[in-house]
């Protein structure tokens, strides 16, 4: 598990963050940066994991600027927290990625419940092992389906449910991949 004083703090850090910068008005084409948490749950020797990221807007089609539907690049660096394989100690990872993540806000854009889907890549800083599975690779592919809701005077907030697959798309194998539960808060500005 986590350090909750860690956690903590970097809540806290992130709060302090972003009431510090100037808002501008909300839509979901406005930059923000996030935080989530979360877990790849499979009995006693499940993953856990805790990230920040940002989120950057970007519109190159025209059914993109207006209406319910919007395009941003998501940016992250995530801890893994996992049992060794050897049944020892718990070994940490550190994982970078890039997304393209393609969300629809139902009632023609105007409802603060909204849904995504998103794709791309990352890397991890080690070859992923735990007692019940192993990757091949530390580069893998990753795609995620989610639901959130927008809420704060502006809409600025959002908190939203993911479920997260990351595999090397059979690269090589082993590749059984990993299913994350995430949760997460973002601050658009």
């Amino acid at each position: 598990m986590f350090n909750s004083s860690f956690c903590g703090k970097a809540l806290v850090s992130i709060g302090l963050l972003s009431l510090s910068l100037a808002a501008a008005a909300f839509e979901d084409r406005s930059p923000g940066i996030y935080l989530e948490g979360g877990r790849a749950p499979h009995g006693p020797d499940s993953t856990d994991m805790l990230g920040v990221g940002v989120v950057v807007p970007w519109a190159p089609f025209e059914v993109l600027r207006d209406g319910p539907f919007s395009l941003n690049g998501d940016f992250f660096v995530s801890h893994w927290r996992a049992p060794n394989a050897g049944n020892t100690e718990n070994q940490s990872y550190t994982q970078i990625g890039a997304v393209a993540n393609l969300r629809y806000r139902f009632d023609g854009g105007a409802s603060p419940w909204f849904t995504e889907v998103g794709l791309g890549a990352t890397v991890l800083d080690g070859i992923y092992r735990t007692p019940s599975r192993e990757f091949s690779t530390r580069f893998q592919f990753t795609e995620f389906l989610g639901v959130g809701r927008s809420f704060g005077q502006r809409g600025e907030h959002e908190l939203s449910l993911r479920i997260q697959h990351v595999s090397n798309a059979d690269i090589k194998q082993p590749n059984p991949g990993e299913n994350f539960w995430r949760v997460r808060y973002l601050y658009r500005f």
